[in-house]
Protein backbone atom coordinates (compact mmCIF):
# COMPACT_ATOMS: atom_id res chain seq x y z
CA UNK A 1 0.00 0.00 0.00
CA UNK A 2 2.83 2.38 0.90
CA UNK A 3 4.49 1.75 -2.48
CA UNK A 4 1.26 2.55 -4.27
CA UNK A 5 0.90 5.79 -2.33
CA UNK A 6 4.52 6.69 -3.17
CA UNK A 7 3.97 5.94 -6.85
CA UNK A 8 0.74 7.98 -6.94
CA UNK A 9 2.51 10.93 -5.29
CA UNK A 10 5.34 10.79 -7.87
CA UNK A 11 2.81 10.60 -10.71
CA UNK A 12 0.89 13.57 -9.33
CA UNK A 13 4.03 15.71 -8.99
CA UNK A 14 5.03 14.90 -12.57
CA UNK A 15 1.55 15.72 -13.81
CA UNK A 16 1.55 19.11 -12.10
CA UNK A 17 5.18 19.96 -12.94
CA UNK A 18 6.16 18.42 -16.29
CA UNK A 19 9.44 19.16 -18.02
CA UNK A 20 9.14 22.44 -19.91
CA UNK A 21 10.82 23.54 -23.11
CA UNK A 22 13.24 26.34 -22.26
CA UNK A 23 12.24 29.65 -23.82
CA UNK A 24 14.87 32.06 -25.12
CA UNK A 25 14.06 34.59 -22.38
CA UNK A 26 13.75 32.05 -19.56
CA UNK A 27 15.46 33.08 -16.30
CA UNK A 28 18.49 31.20 -15.05
CA UNK A 29 17.76 28.22 -12.84
CA UNK A 30 20.66 27.19 -10.60
CA UNK A 31 21.29 24.04 -8.60
CA UNK A 32 18.18 23.35 -6.51
CA UNK A 33 20.25 21.98 -3.64
CA UNK A 34 22.30 25.08 -2.80
CA UNK A 35 25.95 24.08 -2.72
CA UNK A 36 27.61 25.53 0.34
CA UNK A 37 30.98 25.19 -1.41
CA UNK A 38 30.03 27.34 -4.43
CA UNK A 39 30.83 30.68 -2.79
CA UNK A 40 34.04 31.56 -4.67
CA UNK A 41 32.61 31.40 -8.18
CA UNK A 42 29.48 33.35 -7.25
CA UNK A 43 31.04 36.04 -5.06
CA UNK A 44 31.50 38.41 -8.02
CA UNK A 45 28.32 38.53 -10.15
CA UNK A 46 30.24 40.15 -13.03
CA UNK A 47 32.72 37.28 -13.26
CA UNK A 48 31.50 34.23 -15.22
CA UNK A 49 31.77 30.88 -13.52
CA UNK A 50 33.57 29.44 -16.57
CA UNK A 51 35.86 31.84 -18.48
CA UNK A 52 35.29 32.62 -22.15
CA UNK A 53 38.62 32.52 -23.99
CA UNK A 54 39.61 33.94 -27.35
CA UNK A 55 41.68 31.36 -29.30
CA UNK A 56 45.32 32.06 -30.13
CA UNK A 57 45.67 29.92 -33.21
CA UNK A 58 44.87 26.40 -31.96
CA UNK A 59 45.64 27.31 -28.34
CA UNK A 60 43.09 28.45 -25.79
CA UNK A 61 43.11 29.77 -22.23
CA UNK A 62 45.86 29.85 -19.63
CA UNK A 63 47.01 27.84 -16.64
CA UNK A 64 45.88 29.21 -13.29
CA UNK A 65 46.99 28.70 -9.71
CA UNK A 66 45.18 28.73 -6.40
CA UNK A 67 46.02 28.10 -2.77
CA UNK A 68 43.88 25.54 -0.99
CA UNK A 69 42.10 25.99 2.32
CA UNK A 70 42.19 23.39 5.06
CA UNK A 71 38.67 22.09 4.23
CA UNK A 72 39.24 21.84 0.45
CA UNK A 73 39.14 18.66 -1.62
CA UNK A 74 39.56 18.41 -5.40
CA UNK A 75 35.91 17.41 -5.69
CA UNK A 76 34.84 20.57 -3.84
CA UNK A 77 37.23 22.78 -5.84
CA UNK A 78 35.92 21.33 -9.10
CA UNK A 79 32.32 21.98 -8.07
CA UNK A 80 33.17 25.50 -6.99
CA UNK A 81 35.23 26.54 -10.02
CA UNK A 82 33.71 24.49 -12.84
CA UNK A 83 36.54 21.97 -13.26
CA UNK A 84 36.46 18.17 -13.44
CA UNK A 85 37.84 15.99 -10.66
CA UNK A 86 40.13 13.93 -12.91
CA UNK A 87 41.63 16.93 -14.72
CA UNK A 88 42.60 18.40 -11.33
CA UNK A 89 44.11 15.08 -10.23
CA UNK A 90 46.17 14.72 -13.42
CA UNK A 91 47.40 18.31 -13.28
CA UNK A 92 48.51 17.96 -9.63
CA UNK A 93 50.00 14.46 -9.29
CA UNK A 94 51.92 15.19 -6.08
CA UNK A 95 48.89 16.48 -4.16
CA UNK A 96 46.45 14.32 -2.19
CA UNK A 97 43.08 15.06 -3.85
CA UNK A 98 41.13 14.36 -0.65
CA UNK A 99 43.46 16.13 1.77
CA UNK A 100 45.54 18.73 -0.08
CA UNK A 101 46.02 20.67 3.17
CA UNK A 102 45.92 24.34 4.04
CA UNK A 103 48.06 26.63 1.89
CA UNK A 104 48.91 24.13 -0.86
CA UNK A 105 49.44 25.66 -4.32
CA UNK A 106 47.65 23.71 -7.06
CA UNK A 107 47.41 24.14 -10.83
CA UNK A 108 44.07 24.96 -12.43
CA UNK A 109 44.28 23.26 -15.88
CA UNK A 110 42.62 25.88 -18.05
CA UNK A 111 44.91 25.87 -21.06
CA UNK A 112 43.80 23.76 -24.01
CA UNK A 113 44.78 22.72 -27.51
CA UNK A 114 41.53 22.86 -29.47
CA UNK A 115 40.24 19.51 -30.78
CA UNK A 116 40.40 18.83 -34.49
CA UNK A 117 37.13 19.23 -36.37
CA UNK A 118 34.59 21.95 -37.04
CA UNK A 119 34.96 24.78 -34.58
CA UNK A 120 31.35 25.71 -34.10
CA UNK A 121 28.50 24.83 -31.81
CA UNK A 122 29.33 22.24 -29.15
CA UNK A 123 32.28 19.86 -29.31
CA UNK A 124 32.69 17.08 -26.73
CA UNK A 125 36.07 15.35 -26.51
CA UNK A 126 35.54 12.06 -24.68
CA UNK A 127 39.26 11.56 -24.03
CA UNK A 128 39.57 14.72 -21.95
CA UNK A 129 36.05 14.79 -20.42
CA UNK A 130 35.42 18.32 -21.69
CA UNK A 131 32.81 20.17 -23.72
CA UNK A 132 33.80 23.17 -25.86
CA UNK A 133 31.14 25.79 -26.55
CA UNK A 134 32.13 27.92 -29.56
CA UNK A 135 30.45 31.31 -29.10
CA UNK A 136 30.61 34.57 -31.06
CA UNK A 137 32.90 36.10 -28.43
CA UNK A 138 35.17 33.10 -27.81
CA UNK A 139 35.12 29.59 -26.40
CA UNK A 140 33.89 28.34 -23.01
CA UNK A 141 35.15 24.96 -21.78
CA UNK A 142 33.12 22.81 -19.37
CA UNK A 143 33.89 19.48 -17.67
CA UNK A 144 31.54 16.61 -18.52
CA UNK A 145 30.98 13.10 -17.24
CA UNK A 146 30.86 10.53 -20.06
CA UNK A 147 29.95 6.88 -20.54
CA UNK A 148 31.85 4.00 -18.99
CA UNK A 149 33.69 1.29 -20.95
CA UNK A 150 30.62 -0.94 -20.56
CA UNK A 151 28.24 1.83 -21.70
CA UNK A 152 30.35 4.18 -23.86
CA UNK A 153 29.23 7.54 -25.15
CA UNK A 154 28.87 7.58 -28.95
CA UNK A 155 31.32 9.32 -31.28
CA UNK A 156 28.82 11.17 -33.41
CA UNK A 157 27.87 14.33 -35.29
CA UNK A 158 24.51 15.38 -33.89
CA UNK A 159 22.53 18.49 -33.06
CA UNK A 160 20.40 19.87 -30.22
CA UNK A 161 16.73 19.12 -30.89
CA UNK A 162 15.17 20.50 -27.71
CA UNK A 163 16.15 22.35 -24.52
CA UNK A 164 14.41 21.21 -21.36
CA UNK A 165 14.02 22.78 -17.94
CA UNK A 166 13.25 20.60 -14.89
CA UNK A 167 13.09 17.39 -16.95
CA UNK A 168 11.50 14.20 -15.66
CA UNK A 169 13.47 10.99 -16.17
CA UNK A 170 12.01 7.79 -17.58
CA UNK A 171 14.57 5.03 -16.85
CA UNK A 172 14.90 2.49 -19.66
CA UNK A 173 14.20 -1.17 -19.00
CA UNK A 174 17.91 -2.02 -18.87
CA UNK A 175 18.58 0.36 -15.97
CA UNK A 176 15.46 -0.74 -14.12
CA UNK A 177 16.71 -4.31 -14.54
CA UNK A 178 20.05 -3.33 -12.98
CA UNK A 179 18.27 -1.93 -9.94
CA UNK A 180 16.03 -4.97 -9.69
CA UNK A 181 19.05 -7.29 -9.81
CA UNK A 182 20.54 -5.32 -6.91
CA UNK A 183 17.31 -5.69 -4.94
CA UNK A 184 16.32 -2.02 -5.36
CA UNK A 185 13.12 -0.52 -6.71
CA UNK A 186 13.27 2.10 -9.47
CA UNK A 187 10.01 3.74 -10.63
CA UNK A 188 9.20 4.09 -14.31
CA UNK A 189 9.40 7.86 -13.93
CA UNK A 190 11.48 10.11 -11.63
CA UNK A 191 9.87 13.58 -11.32
CA UNK A 192 11.91 16.83 -11.25
CA UNK A 193 13.68 17.41 -7.97
CA UNK A 194 16.81 16.56 -5.95
CA UNK A 195 16.51 12.81 -6.68
CA UNK A 196 16.37 13.27 -10.46
CA UNK A 197 19.59 12.13 -12.22
CA UNK A 198 18.97 14.62 -15.07
CA UNK A 199 19.42 17.62 -12.79
CA UNK A 200 17.95 21.03 -13.51
CA UNK A 201 18.23 21.20 -17.33
CA UNK A 202 18.86 18.97 -20.33
CA UNK A 203 19.64 19.23 -24.03
CA UNK A 204 17.95 16.52 -26.10
CA UNK A 205 20.17 15.35 -28.98
CA UNK A 206 19.36 13.99 -32.42
CA UNK A 207 21.51 10.97 -31.53
CA UNK A 208 18.60 8.84 -30.33
CA UNK A 209 18.50 8.27 -26.59
CA UNK A 210 21.28 10.67 -25.59
CA UNK A 211 21.23 13.92 -23.61
CA UNK A 212 23.55 16.57 -22.27
CA UNK A 213 22.13 17.15 -18.81
CA UNK A 214 22.68 18.17 -15.20
CA UNK A 215 23.03 15.76 -12.32
CA UNK A 216 22.22 15.03 -8.71
CA UNK A 217 25.68 13.44 -8.31
CA UNK A 218 28.16 16.24 -8.90
CA UNK A 219 31.23 14.15 -8.07
CA UNK A 220 30.93 12.24 -11.37
CA UNK A 221 31.44 15.34 -13.55
CA UNK A 222 34.71 15.03 -15.45
CA UNK A 223 34.92 11.22 -15.20
CA UNK A 224 33.66 8.01 -16.84
CA UNK A 225 30.46 7.57 -14.86
CA UNK A 226 27.32 7.63 -17.02
CA UNK A 227 25.38 5.14 -19.11
CA UNK A 228 26.40 7.09 -22.23
CA UNK A 229 24.95 10.58 -21.76
CA UNK A 230 26.97 13.71 -20.99
CA UNK A 231 26.73 14.87 -17.38
CA UNK A 232 27.40 18.48 -16.33
CA UNK A 233 27.21 20.54 -13.16
CA UNK A 234 23.72 22.02 -12.83
CA UNK A 235 25.16 25.57 -12.84
CA UNK A 236 26.86 24.88 -16.17
CA UNK A 237 24.02 23.13 -17.98
CA UNK A 238 21.67 25.95 -16.90
CA UNK A 239 24.02 28.45 -18.61
CA UNK A 240 24.44 26.27 -21.68
CA UNK A 241 20.69 25.68 -22.06
CA UNK A 242 20.11 29.46 -22.12
CA UNK A 243 22.90 30.17 -24.59
CA UNK A 244 22.50 27.47 -27.26
CA UNK A 245 19.62 27.26 -29.72
CA UNK A 246 17.74 24.29 -31.06
CA UNK A 247 19.64 23.00 -34.07
CA UNK A 248 23.09 23.73 -32.58
CA UNK A 249 25.61 21.16 -33.83
CA UNK A 250 27.09 18.72 -31.31
CA UNK A 251 30.27 16.93 -32.41
CA UNK A 252 31.48 14.12 -30.16
CA UNK A 253 35.10 13.11 -30.80
CA UNK A 254 37.66 10.92 -29.04
CA UNK A 255 41.06 12.62 -29.24
CA UNK A 256 43.51 11.79 -26.41
CA UNK A 257 46.29 13.40 -28.48
CA UNK A 258 45.86 16.98 -29.70
CA UNK A 259 48.40 18.97 -31.71
CA UNK A 260 48.09 22.59 -32.78
CA UNK A 261 49.87 25.84 -33.61
CA UNK A 262 50.10 29.15 -31.81
CA UNK A 263 51.86 31.27 -34.39
CA UNK A 264 54.92 29.21 -35.31
CA UNK A 265 54.91 27.27 -32.03
CA UNK A 266 53.84 23.60 -32.03
CA UNK A 267 51.81 22.56 -28.97
CA UNK A 268 50.99 19.04 -27.80
CA UNK A 269 48.38 17.88 -25.28
CA UNK A 270 48.20 14.23 -24.14
CA UNK A 271 45.48 12.69 -21.95
CA UNK A 272 45.81 9.41 -20.12
CA UNK A 273 42.39 7.78 -19.74
CA UNK A 274 42.27 7.26 -15.97
CA UNK A 275 43.83 8.38 -12.70
CA UNK A 276 46.22 5.41 -12.80
CA UNK A 277 48.56 5.44 -15.80
CA UNK A 278 49.07 1.90 -17.09
CA UNK A 279 52.08 0.96 -19.21
CA UNK A 280 49.78 -0.23 -21.99
CA UNK A 281 48.07 3.18 -22.06
CA UNK A 282 51.42 4.97 -22.18
CA UNK A 283 52.65 2.83 -25.08
CA UNK A 284 49.41 3.35 -26.99
CA UNK A 285 49.60 7.12 -26.52
CA UNK A 286 53.27 7.19 -27.54
CA UNK A 287 52.33 5.48 -30.80
CA UNK A 288 49.48 7.94 -31.42
CA UNK A 289 51.72 10.93 -30.68
CA UNK A 290 54.45 9.59 -32.99
CA UNK A 291 51.99 9.07 -35.82
CA UNK A 292 50.35 12.46 -35.35
CA UNK A 293 53.63 14.38 -35.28
CA UNK A 294 54.91 12.54 -38.33
CA UNK A 295 51.73 13.53 -40.18
CA UNK A 296 52.34 17.12 -39.10
CA UNK A 297 55.92 17.13 -40.38
CA UNK A 298 54.83 15.64 -43.69
CA UNK A 299 52.11 18.25 -44.21
CA UNK A 300 53.80 21.38 -42.78
CA UNK A 301 57.29 22.17 -44.12
CA UNK A 302 59.97 23.34 -41.71
CA UNK A 303 58.59 21.88 -38.47
CA UNK A 304 61.26 21.01 -35.90
CA UNK A 305 60.23 18.84 -32.93
CA UNK A 306 61.91 18.75 -29.50
CA UNK A 307 61.89 15.09 -28.59
CA UNK A 308 62.47 15.72 -24.87
CA UNK A 309 59.30 17.77 -24.58
CA UNK A 310 57.34 15.13 -26.48
CA UNK A 311 58.59 12.42 -24.15
CA UNK A 312 57.66 14.54 -21.13
CA UNK A 313 54.11 15.07 -22.43
CA UNK A 314 53.62 11.33 -23.01
CA UNK A 315 55.31 10.30 -19.77
CA UNK A 316 52.97 12.48 -17.71
CA UNK A 317 49.80 12.20 -19.80
CA UNK A 318 48.42 15.00 -17.63
CA UNK A 319 46.47 16.97 -20.24
CA UNK A 320 48.71 20.04 -19.82
CA UNK A 321 49.62 21.53 -23.24
CA UNK A 322 53.36 21.81 -23.88
CA UNK A 323 55.28 23.58 -26.60
CA UNK A 324 57.16 20.76 -28.35
CA UNK A 325 58.56 22.46 -31.44
CA UNK A 326 58.35 25.29 -33.92
CA UNK A 327 57.90 25.99 -37.59
CA UNK A 328 61.12 27.41 -39.07
CA UNK A 329 61.70 29.00 -42.47
CA UNK A 330 61.74 26.21 -45.03
CA UNK A 331 65.22 24.79 -45.51
CA UNK A 332 66.79 24.50 -48.92
CA UNK A 333 66.41 21.09 -50.56
CA UNK A 334 68.83 18.53 -49.12
CA UNK A 335 69.88 20.60 -46.08
CA UNK A 336 67.54 18.74 -43.74
CA UNK A 337 68.55 15.21 -44.79
CA UNK A 338 70.60 14.71 -41.64
CA UNK A 339 67.86 15.70 -39.21
CA UNK A 340 67.86 13.56 -36.07
CA UNK A 341 64.92 14.92 -34.13
CA UNK A 342 62.19 12.73 -35.60
CA UNK A 343 59.88 11.04 -33.15
CA UNK A 344 59.73 7.25 -33.50
CA UNK A 345 57.76 4.77 -31.45
CA UNK A 346 59.36 3.07 -28.46
CA UNK A 347 60.19 -0.60 -29.10
CA UNK A 348 57.44 -1.66 -26.73
CA UNK A 349 54.76 0.43 -28.42
CA UNK A 350 51.93 -1.49 -29.98
CA UNK A 351 49.21 -0.35 -32.31
CA UNK A 352 45.95 0.29 -30.46
CA UNK A 353 43.39 -2.48 -30.67
CA UNK A 354 40.28 -1.76 -32.65
CA UNK A 355 37.55 -0.35 -30.43
CA UNK A 356 34.23 -2.21 -30.54
CA UNK A 357 31.28 -0.26 -31.90
CA UNK A 358 29.05 1.06 -29.10
CA UNK A 359 25.81 -0.90 -28.78
CA UNK A 360 22.46 0.56 -29.67
CA UNK A 361 21.24 2.18 -26.49
CA UNK A 362 18.10 3.61 -25.00
CA UNK A 363 17.78 6.83 -23.02
CA UNK A 364 20.77 6.82 -20.64
CA UNK A 365 21.86 9.31 -17.99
Amino acid sequence: MAKRQLWFAAWLVALLAPASVLADDAPAVGDASADVEAADADSDPERPRVPVWRPQGDLLGDLGMMTTRYEDTFAAIGTRLGLGYLELVKANPEVDPWLPGDGTAITLPRRYVLPEGRRQGLVVNLAEYRLYHFRDDGVAVYPVGVGTEENPSPVTDARVTMRLESPAWYPPKSIRAEYEAAGEFLPRMIPPGPENPLGSHALLLSEAGYLIHGTNKRFGVGMQVSHGCFRMYNQDIATLAREVADGTTVQVVDQPVKVGFNGDEVWLEVHRPTENYRDSDRERLWQQVSDRLEQLRQSVPGVEIQRHQVELAVQKGDGIPRMVGERLPQLASGEDSGRTDSVTPSPEAASPAAEPSPPVQQLWF
